[in-house]
C-alpha cells in the first residue's frame, strides 16, 4: 500500500495539505472581511472550525515538506494513526460547519430573502467563504480516507 497517492511524506500528501490551508485560510480572509458576520453562531463557528483546520494542515504540511526535504518515510503505524485521529476530527468539524453555514445562507436567500431586504448584508461574500469551506472540505476528507486507509494496511 507504500503507493497510495496522498500518504504522509509525499508530493501529493504536501498538496493536500497545503491546498486544505490555502481554501480554509482563503475562506476565513472573505468572512472576516465580511459586515456583520460576528452576529450569526454559525458563521462564527465557521470561522473557528476554519482555524482549526489551516493549523491542522499547516502543521502537517510542514511535517510532509520535511520529510520530503530529509527523504524520511512517514508510514509508521502510530504517527499515521495520530494523522487518524485528528484529519477525521478536523473533516467531521470542517462539514457540520460549512453544512450549517450553508443552511443559514438558503435561509437568508431563499426562504426569508433577508438579503433582499436588507441589501447592506454582504450575502455574497457569506455564500464565497461557505464555498470555500465545502471546498476545504472536500480536502480534509480526502485525506481522511486515504490516511484511514494507510491505517488498515498496517
Amino acid at each position: 500500500m507504500a503507493e497510495l497517492r496522498g500518504r504522509p511524506g509525499t508530493w501529493g500528501g504536501l498538496s493536500l495539505r497545503v491546498g486544505q490551508a490555502a481554501l480554509a485560510a482563503a475562506s476565513i480572509a472573505v468572512m472576516v472581511s465580511s459586515a456583520g458576520f460576528a452576529g450569526y453562531t454559525a458563521f462564527c463557528y465557521l470561522i473557528a472550525s476554519m482555524g482549526l483546520q489551516a493549523l491542522w494542515s499547516l502543521g502537517l504540511a510542514c511535517l510532509d515538506g520535511y520529510a520530503l526535504k530529509v527523504k524520511r518515510d512517514l508510514n509508521n503505524a502510530v504517527l499515521v494513526s495520530l494523522f487518524v485521529v485528528g484529519d477525521w476530527v478536523t473533516a467531521i468539524l470542517s462539514f457540520a460547519a460549512s453544512c450549517s453555514a450553508g443552511g443559514v445562507i438558503v435561509l437568508f436567500e431563499k426562504d426569508i430573502s433577508f438579503c433582499r431586504r436588507y441589501y447592506q448584508l454582504p450575502c455574497g461574500r457569506f455564500q464565497l467563504a461557505t464555498a470555500l469551506a465545502f471546498l476545504s472540505w472536500s480536502l480534509s476528507a480526502t485525506s481522511a480516507f486515504i490516511m484511514f486507509w494507510l491505517l488498515a494496511s498496517f
